[in-house]
C-alpha cells in the first residue's frame, strides 16, 4: 500500500462522511435513540473505513457502505446495552430480519424523511432557542463549533456547550426521535425554519475553508425545506422558506468563475441563473400569499426581494426602490442588525452611496456586528463608491482580517489593492450583499 494511495483512500473517507455525516447520524438515532450515541457510531464508521478502505479500496456505494457499517455498530450497541434490553432489543431483531445491504442504497424518501425526523428532534422544545440552532447544524450540518459560532454570531466556547448540554439533555428527558403532530408541531416550527435556513446560508456562503459554496448543504436545506412545505400545506412561513430557498439556490451557478472565486451580484451572468428553481420560487410565494392571513413574514419578505432580483433581466434593471421598501418592512417585521446591514446596501442602491453609509455607520456600535466581516466590506465598498479610496482599503482589509474563507479573503484583499494603487471604482456597485 503506497502512500499515494493512502492520502487518496483519506482524502475520499474525508469527502464522502462530510456529505453522508447527517444522514448517517438521522438514520443511527432512529435506532438507538439518541442523537449523541448516533453520532459517536457515525464516527465509529469513520474510524472503520480509515482502517478498511486503504486496504480494500473505496466501496462503490461509500455512503451506503457507512450507513451499513454504523447501522451494525448501533445494532451491537443495542443488545450490549441493558438497560435498553426490552425496547431496543425488539428493534435489533426486526433490523436483523432486513438487514442493509451495501448494493442497495437507502430509499431516498427515507433518508429524508429521517433527516426530517432529526431536525423536529434537535429543536424540541426541552432545549433553549440558541441550543436548537447550534446542535441542528451540528447534526444536520456536519458544522464544526467554530463554523456554527461564525454562522450564529456567539463565541466558540459558548457553541461547544450548547450543544453538550443539549444533547444530554435530549437524552435525560428521553424525547421521541419523530415529527411531531397538532400543537406541538407548531410550536417547534420556528425554530426548525431557522435551522433550515443557516444550514443553507453557510452552503450559500461558506463560513470557513478553501471553497465559497458547500452545494450540499444547499441541497440539504432545499430538500427539507420542500418536504416541510409538503407537510404543512397551510403554514405560509414554510412555503415563503422554500420559495426564498428556491430563489436563492437558482443564482449558484453564476455565483463562482472557473476557479471557484466569488462573482459579485452585478457581474453574475444571468443567463446561468437557474430558471427551473426561479419559477419553483415563484410557485412557492404564490402558496404563501395564498394561505397568509395576516400579512407577510419574514421568511415571504425575504423571498419576494429574491424575486425582485430574479425578476430582473439585468443588474441595471433592478428594482433597488422596491427592494429598499421590502427591507424596510423586514426590519419592521424582524429586527435585526443583519437585516439593518442589508436595508443600508438596498436604500445606498436606491438613494446613492451617502445615505446607505449613513445607516452603516449607525450599526458601528452593534455587538453582534462587532466581528461580522460583511459590515467593513459593505462600509468599504460604500466608501469605494463615493471616491474615499484610502478609508476603503482600510474597511476591505479589515474584512479580509476578519472573514475565515480564503476565498472571500482573495476577493477583498484584492479589492483593497485597487483602491491602494487608486484603481477603485465608483460605480462599483459590488459590495458582498448578506443576502446576495
Amino acid at each position: 500500500m503506497t502512500a499515494e494511495r493512502t492520502a487518496e483512500a483519506a482524502h475520499a473517507i474525508e469527502t464522502v462522511f462530510r456529505l453522508e455525516a447527517p444522514r448517517i447520524i438521522a438514520g443511527v438515532t432512529r435506532i438507538v435513540r439518541d442523537v449523541g450515541i448516533a453520532e459517536e457510531l457515525a464516527q465509529d464508521a469513520l474510524v472503520a473505513a480509515l482502517e478498511q478502505w486503504p486496504d480494500e479500496g473505496v466501496p462503490d456505494n461509500p455512503g451506503a457502505w457507512l450507513m451499513a457499517t454504523a447501522k451494525h455498530r448501533a445494532i451491537d450497541l443495542v443488545r450490549r446495552k441493558e438497560r435498553y434490553a426490552r425496547k431496543l432489543a425488539e428493534v435489533g431483531r426486526d433490523l436483523e430480519a432486513a438487514p442493509p445491504h451495501l448494493d442497495e442504497p437507502a430509499d431516498p424518501d427515507d433518508i429524508d424523511d429521517d433527516l426530517l425526523r432529526l431536525v423536529f428532534t434537535a429543536c424540541h422544545p426541552v432545549l433553549s432557542a440558541e441550543a436548537r440552532v447550534a446542535l441542528t447544524l451540528r447534526l444536520l450540518g456536519g458544522l464544526t463549533t467554530a463554523e456554527i459560532a461564525r454562522a450564529v454570531l456567539a463565541p466558540e466556547v459558548t457553541v461547544a456547550q450548547r450543544i453538550v448540554r443539549a444533547k444530554r439533555t435530549l437524552a435525560t428527558k428521553n424525547v421521541a426521535f419523530e415529527v411531531p403532530c397538532g400543537p406541538e408541531r407548531a410550536a417547534r416550527l420556528g425554530s426548525v425554519l431557522e435551522v433550515i435556513y443557516l444550514i443553507f446560508n453557510e452552503g450559500y456562503a461558506a463560513t470557513a475553508g478553501d471553497d465559497y459554496l458547500r452545494p450540499g448543504l444547499c441541497e440539504d436545506a432545499l430538500r427539507l425545506a420542500r418536504l416541510l412545505a409538503a407537510l404543512m400545506p397551510k403554514e405560509p412561513e414554510v412555503h415563503g422558506l422554500a420559495a426564498l430557498l428556491e430563489l436563492q439556490a437558482s443564482r449558484s451557478a453564476a455565483r463562482t468563475g472557473p476557479s471557484g472565486e466569488p462573482v459579485l451580484l452585478k457581474d453574475q451572468d444571468r443567463t446561468r441563473w437557474n430558471q427551473l428553481l426561479i419559477r419553483r420560487g415563484f410557485a412557492a410565494l404564490g402558496r404563501a400569499d395564498a394561505v397568509s392571513t395576516g400579512g407577510p413574514g419574514p421568511y415571504a419578505l425575504q423571498a419576494a426581494i429574491a424575486a425582485s432580483h430574479a425578476h430582473a433581466h439585468t443588474y441595471a434593471e433592478t428594482n433597488w426602490e422596491g427592494i429598499a421598501t421590502l427591507y424596510g418592512l423586514l426590519a419592521a417585521r424582524a429586527p435585526s442588525p443583519v437585516v439593518e446591514l442589508n436595508r443600508a446596501v438596498a436604500v445606498s442602491m436606491a438613494e446613492g452611496p451617502a445615505a446607505g453609509l449613513a445607516l452603516v455607520d449607525a450599526l458601528a456600535g452593534e455587538p453582534a456586528l462587532r466581528d461580522y466581516h460583511l459590515l467593513p466590506s459593505v462600509r468599504g465598498d460604500l466608501l469605494d463608491r463615493l471616491g474615499r479610496c484610502e478609508e476603503a482599503r482600510a474597511e476591505f482589509e479589515r474584512a479580509a482580517s476578519l472573514t475565515r474563507n480564503e476565498r472571500e479573503r482573495e476577493l477583498l484583499l484584492a479589492r483593497a489593492d485597487k483602491c491602494r494603487e487608486g484603481r477603485g471604482n465608483p460605480d462599483s456597485h459590488g459590495s458582498h450583499q448578506p443576502l446576495q
